[in-house]
């Protein structure tokens, strides 16, 4: 833990115990900032607080090591801080349902104008209300949600109450946030406010409660008789029951030391987020709320048969625009001009907005791609490879972002590519969080490695693309235009959705999972993890269907899983989105699989639309019906999901397949015969392989036969091509095959040119 962050939420609860139970401060509001300011300097502290900082002092010098057997031992070792009878309010809460308000719309500007909604209210709006401002949110923007609250009758009062420090984090979409007791309802309702005010339609959650000065070191003690709380020696009697286990973690040692390790893990400052996680998923579901008004009723627009519809055909047309403000016709209800308008001003298109003439404004907030062109200004190494400032394009204009689909699918051949990216083991991570110190540093870290891992993959397997033979009429006069071409629909604490041209998805997929790891590596142990039993080589053979010819250690607990689908830049968006959600869910089920055999890697599950013309099922029920053979043995024509080494692997075998010359219609002849049962297909593929020559030979057997296809018996030295056993539960083996992937994925995959294989070397030679 840093000293600043120390500092910081030693303010933050100095000034709420400060602050007291009321809505008006017990003490002056210049005391409370003369308190703040002289946080450090106990002589210059004034002397009406001074008590209560170091109560604050004391809580902070109680160690993580300290297991109090009971109750009474922590009433009598802290007495002073026992009877501090100021309690503190803690606030959780955020956008629910965001896909929802998001892919509304198949329109890409108004589904980036809702995600930039959403992201403005999360990390410029609310930090606001704090009075917290980034040096990149301009001052206009930053005084909107303060003088909004100001006109709030209920809610003004909060301007004064409300201190930068008091924020544990606001990334992800979500807020956690400390602030007077009195206060907790009023910071609660104006957060789901405000998202409300800003977006109409979106959903929004947020709850509260108050705690004592000791529960942000040992959790929840009992209410209204804090002596009779459940303490160890009832755990020690009551661990191994199923209810007590799914609350305080499962079993692995009964030992006393154990037993106290896993009590303490639960009884921390983690218990009051669960709290209030708690809360916010009853009162989402429209559950009644002491002291609050319902939000069970979702935001309602009101339609009629004789009035205009929007583009959505979902609420009532309130600005119709015509074709030529916005190269076509647009029947505008107010959520979805506001999405239009946020749209455009993300993508800094600000020449063409005169269209818009209802009361509200958009506020501004940095779009990815400018973060990711600031990005580039930081590291000249990336922003060589992505080619930015390339002296081809001297005398042009600038680079702009992509303003739709067909745009990015310009750079390859009419294919974007969906990549759904989402955190693996966090939620067990976060259970070992103990203090707010560690929850906004994991908080900072882990928004980091997203962000870091995006920009990285991107500028490393992309470069800026010059438009050519656009089809859409509206779109046509940006021929020859210069985009960047990608977009980031949102980036939010762990999770990440972007669109990428097809031709390097595969690539941009691994080198996000992958960087993702190795900035979390760097954080010094923070996120390690120790193997214990098996060297590295014999680590990754165990885990991997891939052999590999080099590999490292895993040493980082928390991964990414991702799904990716390739399909034409036509197929509608909230129909890719739901199919790239379902491949993120079984990528994770398969990492949650692995994990049981200590693998903690990520891992990537991918589906082609391109031979898959619809799925009308989902994809788990088109797998089990369409591409499994019942029967002995079990054959599976796909091997998805993989692991992100099997993913780097799989693209080095697309490229020496293609490398072989082996010709295409035989490849597809092959992936038609592998349901004709497993000999047959072995005999057609050796049938085909003894055709090419002998070069073309070596490269199959190198980066397909002996890489992915070796049996699993080492004293075996038979081939399987184009099959790979896998030993079942139940001692049956299953086949499985990458040939139907490689096929897919034949067309989405480049080449090295020589050049670029040279560039690698050379690099490898500078930096082993």
């Amino acid at each position: 833990m840093t000293e600043n962050l120390r500092k910081r939420f030693k303010i933050a609860l100095s000034w709420c115990l400060a602050w007291g139970n009321e809505k008006e401060p017990q003490f002056p509001l210049d005391i409370l900032c003369q308190m703040k300011t002289a946080i450090d300097n106990p002589q210059n502290v004034p002397l009406e607080v001074r008590d209560i900082v170091k109560q604050v002092e004391t809580l902070q010098t109680i160690t993580e090591d300290d297991y109090p057997e009971t109750i009474d031992e922590i009433k009598q070792k802290w007495r002073e801080l026992w009877e501090q009878e100021t309690r503190i309010g803690l606030v959780y809460g955020g956008a629910t349902k965001i896909k929802q308000y998001v892919f509304e719309s198949e329109n890409l500007m108004e589904i980036r104008g809702a995600s930039a909604i959403l992201d403005r209210i999360n990390l410029v709006d609310i930090p606001a209300f704090f009075g917290d401002r980034s040096s990149e949110v301009d001052i206009a923007d930053y005084q909107a949600p303060r003088d909004w609250l100001k006109q709030e009758p209920q809610l003004s009062a909060l301007l004064d109450a409300l201190i930068p420090e008091l924020i544990v984090y606001s990334t992800g979409g979500n807020v956690l946030a400390f602030c007077p007791a009195a206060y907790v309802n009023d910071l609660a309702d104006a957060i789901e406010k405000r998202y409300t005010h800003e977006t109409i339609t979106a959903n929004s959650c947020a709850v509260g409660d108050t705690f004592r000065l000791l529960e942000i070191r040992f959790g929840l003690f009992q209410r209204d008789n804090p002596e009779s709380t459940n303490w160890l020696a009832w755990y020690r009697q009551n661990y191994a029951k199923p209810l007590i286990q799914s609350y305080f973690g499962k079993i692995e040692s009964s030992t006393p030391d154990e037993l106290k390790k896993l009590f303490y893990q639960r009884k921390s400052f983690n218990e009051l987020a669960g709290k209030l996680a708690v809360k916010f998923n009853q009162r989402r579901s429209g559950n009644e709320t002491s002291n609050r008004s319902s939000r069970r009723y979702p935001p309602m627009l009101e339609t009629h048969p004789y009035l205009k519809r929007d583009n959505n055909d979902r609420a009532s047309s309130v600005l119709h625009v015509e074709p030529d403000a916005l190269a076509k016709e647009h029947w505008f209800s107010e959520p979805l001009a506001r999405k239009y308008l946020m749209g455009q001003t993300t993508k800094r298109d600000k020449q063409n907005q005169h269209w818009y003439t209802l009361d509200w404004q958009p506020g501004y907030i940095d779009s990815w791609v400018k973060k990711f062109e600031e990005f580039l200004e930081k590291h000249p190494d990336l922003n060589s490879q992505y080619d930015f400032e390339s002296e081809k394009r001297n005398g042009e204009e600038k680079i702009t972002e992509s303003r739709n689909l067909e745009e990015i699918a310009n750079a390859s051949d009419g294919f974007i590519s969906f990549i759904y990216a989402d955190g693996n083991n966090m939620g067990g991570f976060i259970q070992k969080i103990k203090t707010p110190e560690d929850y906004r540093q994991f908080s900072e870290d882990i928004f980091e490695a997203t962000e870091q891992s995006v920009y990285y993959a991107l500028a490393k397997n992309l470069h800026p693309h010059k438009l050519k033979d656009i089809k859409k009429p509206e779109s046509q006069k940006r021929h020859k235009k210069w985009v960047h071409p990608f977009e980031i629909i949102t980036i939010g604490g762990d999770d990440v959705l972007l669109i990428v041209p097809a031709n390097k998805a595969l690539e941009i997929a691994r080198d996000i999972g992958d960087k993702f790891e190795e900035i979390l590596e760097s954080k010094k142990d923070r996120y390690a993890i120790h193997p214990e039993s098996h060297d590295e080589f014999v680590g990754y053979c165990f885990y991997h269907r891939y052999i590999p010819q080099k590999s490292r250690v895993l040493k980082c607990e928390l991964s990414t899983s991702m799904g990716v689908l390739i399909s034409s830049y036509d197929t509608p968006i909230y129909y890719a989105e739901n199919l790239t959600n379902q491949l993120l869910k079984s990528a994770k089920k398969t990492a949650k699989k692995l994990k049981e055999s200590g693998y903690h890697g990520g891992t990537v599950d991918i589906l082609t639309l391109k031979s898959v013309t619809m799925i009308s099922s989902n994809i788990t029920e088109f797998r089990d019906d369409g591409l499994t053979k019942l029967g002995k043995p079990k054959l599976k024509l796909y091997a998805a999901p993989y692991t992100l080494y099997e993913l780097d692997g799989l693209i080095q075998t697309v490229r020496a397949l293609k490398e072989s010359e082996f010709p295409r219609s035989q490849i597809y002849q092959i992936r038609s015969l592998l349901d004709r049962g497993k000999r047959t297909a072995i005999l057609n593929y050796l049938y085909f392989r003894s055709r090419l020559k002998d070069k073309q030979q070596d490269l199959l057997k190198e980066h397909f036969e002996a890489a992915w296809c070796k049996p699993k018996d080492t004293n075996n030295n038979g081939n399987l091509a184009p099959w790979m056993s896998i030993k079942e539960k139940n001692g049956l083996t299953t086949y499985e095959t990458i040939w139907r992937e490689l096929v897919d994925l034949y067309p989405f995959v480049e080449v090295e040119t020589h050049a670029e294989t040279q560039a690698e070397t050379q690099s490898e030679v500078a930096n082993p």
